[in-house]
């Protein structure tokens, strides 16, 4: 699956639209635990700070100095191999 990102309001966070729906939304921030293994690979992420799953699109969020050319790509690759099913 072809995953690409989407510009939100907020320039440090990014839409991802996954083509999948989740059952609730779910919210994930950095230095905190989690059992996900999709937020866990998303939060490795240097420089992204949170991450919320809602209907059919991940947002991710980065941190004020980090930059999206570092982060993006492998947001989306880590999704399009999650939802490849």
């Amino acid at each position: 699956m072809t995953v690409t990102p989407s510009p939100t309001p907020n320039p440090n966070a990014l839409k991802f639209s996954v083509g999948a729906d989740f059952e609730q939304p779910m919210s994930f921030a950095a230095g905190m635990p989690t059992d996900d293994p999709l937020a866990t690979q998303l939060l490795e992420l240097q420089g992204v700070t949170s991450v919320f799953m809602s209907a059919d699109f991940v947002t991710v969020t980065k941190s004020s100095d980090a930059f999206w050319d570092e982060i993006a790509g492998e947001a989306a690759r880590i999704l399009g191999e999650h939802f490849a099913d």
